[in-house]
């Protein structure tokens, strides 16, 4: 368990006056019969709204969360499934979040899903990433090296777990450290007990299929 900071609110002290609202640039508080509540995977826990309470009902509290849990939640990590916007798209990303850490493990879209996990750099190293390698497929991303690798494992583990995943196709860069995302993969299939057709492609630096 990790702990977060978020706002608390309460509803004894609240009147309902909304002046809160708009101080929230995350758009995490709503008036919900007649009191303010906060919307907590939304809330981002840095107080903003502290101050434009007149009746003293706001605070932070700081909560035990499970490790999947954003650390920091906006409306940027909302999830949000793309390919029900054919007509809006000009990309070929079906879903969002993609960054490992924010996506939760829940999010229906992997049900049946083909699903890609890429190394952060191959997107900006292969020239033609999305086409060749999103179309009709979702996207988690993340970074092996910088990023906590028992939490990938994990996660990875989870999301497999509970859902269907119809293809993997984990996409990594050339150099060394990259390949240890490989290895996270394959470790979560295993540990989630589940058959998944799974591919494993290397990005050259200069930006070729290897």
């Amino acid at each position: 368990m990790k702990k977060r900071k978020i706002i608390k609110i309460d509803e004894d002290k609240c009147n309902g006056c909304g002046l809160c609202v708009p101080s929230c640039h995350e758009g995490a508080i709503k008036i919900i019969d007649g009191k303010a509540k906060v919307i907590e995977d939304v809330c981002d826990g840095l107080g903003a709204c502290l101050g434009n309470c007149p009746q003293g009902a706001i605070s932070i509290e700081e909560r035990n969360v499970a490790d999947h849990h954003p650390s920091c939640a906006c409306p940027g990590s909302v999830v949000k499934d793309l390919r029900k916007q054919e007509e809006e798209k000009v990309s070929c990303l079906s879903n969002w979040p993609v960054q490992i850490k924010l996506v939760p493990v829940g999010a229906q879209y992997f049900d049946g899903a083909d699903l890609v996990i890429a190394a952060d750099c191959t997107a900006f190293s292969y020239t033609n990433f999305h086409e060749d390698f999103l179309k009709g497929k979702l996207l988690l991303i993340g970074c092996p090296k910088l990023d906590d690798a028992d939490f990938y494992q994990e996660k990875f583990t989870e999301i497999f777990k509970t859902h269907h995943i119809n293809s993997l196709t984990c996409l990594h860069m050339e150099v060394p450290c990259c390949f240890g995302l490989v290895k996270l993969v394959e470790e979560a299939i295993t540990a989630s007990g589940k058959n998944i057709k799974f591919e494993d492609v290397t990005i050259s630096i200069k930006g070729k299929r290897l």
